[in-house]
């Protein structure tokens, strides 16, 4: 950083005022012989004159005042041109405000010390680039060898002396190192809380901090997400030893990007693993891996020879999914984590190591984290059973959650083996074919029903059945008239002969409408 105390130094040349402040740092050379130059300085500037137009002790006095009042980092006063020697006043006036001022004798033109700053503070800027790019470099080569966020922001942390946080649009800390020291809890709620207020006012600029602790050596960068989106994120950098410079500043705007792309390769990472758990769970349910295939696919999750099936409805599953596997994660629970569609309507599913305890207990904790951030939210879950009866058990407490769907405030926290009822007929019959066989022959005649008719019929005699008979609102579940649904159920009954005005005859469709769901 180029100062005065340095670049009077180099020149040759001597403060005589201001010495204690010769650390200044100069952020331009001007020169000028009015006697207000003020309105043209931004501050930061150090100021080469003449003082052609001070020609007495007053206006000597004022043009020092209003410098100093204006930050300027310094003044070199000319001699030889109007003035053989810096006048008296001016000199006392820079020593009772602190000014550095120095002496630039005749024989020494103007043009040789802005030449000199110049040329330093171009030298300067090229060592910050160069430093920037070493440590970008740095950075790129973490995220292409996947070493993650953590070692991204130890990386920039050690760059800048300091602390390095990402945030999420909401405040909330993803991520930080170090994880000990730096800022205050309190300067870190603060800094949460000026991020979330970014994204109220659509603001995505960067700012500083206004906690005391962090005011003028924090800053924090918005990280890009994809194209006239809003921020992913905000990374923000935090100098343990004094003010951010130039360096630390460009620093974080690099870091932001390659946050960025840190986040969008996790991101991918883990949209990736789960459409393979997904994948992997319709394949288990559909019954299409032997034993041993499920048991070696399934160890990777942390799933050993016995598992348990826990599912959670709620109203969006997909957006439970992350929710779900961090919790799991918090708790040591090995598990796989996915949304099942196989009992007609989309659950989240989670399939736990047999050695994570009670089911049920753990469902019941999961279903509290759940409906802290999700809202609403109904849970059950299976037995502990072997790995090659992954489906029944899958089965046993998606059957279990509806089984206690109709409960009037009755319902268990978690539903389970125990609130099954009739289904606990179904489940005891392992002979699929039988239960193909039951279910095909009663609902057959619907299903052949030409292009999607079969489908309405069947999820009409469904909702009917569900709704014990009401017309009002089983077609409000379909999104249809009273009047369309009498006519639907009228066909069903002329296709299986059965009427369902009768008791028997809408137990006889139900149990057939769940063995479909049990082999299908």
């Amino acid at each position: 950083m180029l100062t005065v105390g340095n670049l009077v130094a180099d020149c040759g040349l001597e403060l005589v005022a201001g010495a204690d402040a010769a650390e200044r740092p100069i952020r331009w050379v001007h020169i000028s012989e009015l006697e207000d130059p003020t309105q043209w300085l931004s501050g930061g500037e150090l100021l080469l004159t003449t003082g052609i137009q001070l020609d007495g002790a007053a206006r000597q006095r004022r043009f020092v005042a209003l410098l100093a009042d204006h930050d300027v980092a310094g003044l070199g006063f000319g001699t030889g041109f109007e003035h053989k020697r810096i006048p008296k006043a001016l000199l006392e006036e820079a020593d009772k405000r602190g000014m550095p001022l120095f002496e630039v004798p005749y024989e020494m033109p103007f043009i040789a010390i802005t030449e000199r700053a110049f040329a330093l503070l171009v030298n300067e800027q090229y060592a910050v680039l160069d430093r920037g790019t070493q440590v970008h470099e740095r950075l790129e080569r973490l995220v292409i060898e996947g070493r993650g966020l953590e070692a991204v922001l130890g990386s920039l942390a050690t760059a800048i002396g300091g602390s390095a946080i990402v945030q999420d649009a909401t405040g909330r800390e993803l991520a930080r190192h170090p994880r000990k020291g730096g800022p205050s809890s309190a300067a870190l709620k603060a800094l949460g809380a000026e991020v979330a207020s970014r994204r109220a006012t659509a603001a995505v600029t960067p700012f500083e901090p206004q906690h005391p602790s962090l005011a003028g050596r924090a800053l924090a960068v918005p990280v890009p997400g994809r194209r006239g989106a809003a921020p992913v994120a905000w990374l923000s950098v935090i100098s343990h030893g004094g003010p951010l410079g130039e360096f630390e500043r460009l620093t974080a705007r690099q870091g932001s990007m390659v946050v960025g792309l840190e986040l969008m390769r996790e991101r991918v990472v883990q949209e990736t693993e789960r459409r393979l758990a997904g994948d992997l769970l319709a394949e288990a349910l559909a019954g299409r891996l032997d034993p041993d295939e499920l048991r070696g696919r399934l160890r990777p999750f942390g799933i050993g020879a016995e598992a348990a099936v826990l599912v959670f409805e709620l109203e969006d599953a997909h957006a439970g999914e992350q929710a779900l596997e961090s919790e799991l994660a918090d708790a040591g629970v090995g598990a796989l984590v996915a949304t099942s569609a196989a009992g007609g309507r989309p659950l989240l599913c989670a399939v736990i190591d047999a050695r994570a305890g009670d089911p049920v207990r753990v469902a019941a904790g999961l279903r509290s984290a759940l409906a802290a951030g999700q809202g609403q939210v109904r849970a059950a879950a299976s037995r502990p059973t072997a790995v090659a009866s992954l489906r029944r058990a899958f089965h046993e407490a998606r059957c279990a959650l509806e089984a206690t769907s109709l409960a009037d405030g009755d319902a268990p926290e978690v539903a389970s083996h125990r609130d099954l009822g009739a289904f606990t007929l179904l489940l005891s019959l392992q002979d699929e074919d039988a239960l193909r066989l039951y279910s095909e022959g009663l609902l057959e005649p619907i299903e052949r029903i030409e292009g999607e008719y079969g489908g309405e019929l069947l999820r009409s005699l469904e909702a009917y059945i569900e709704h014990n008979g009401n017309w009002e609102r089983s077609a409000r579940q379909l999104y249809c008239h009273r009047h369309t649904l009498r006519y639907r159920i009228r066909k069903i009954e002329e296709l299986t002969g059965r009427d369902l005005t009768r008791a028997t005859d809408r137990i006889e469709l139900w149990l057939a409408l769940r063995a479909r769901e049990l082999v299908g």
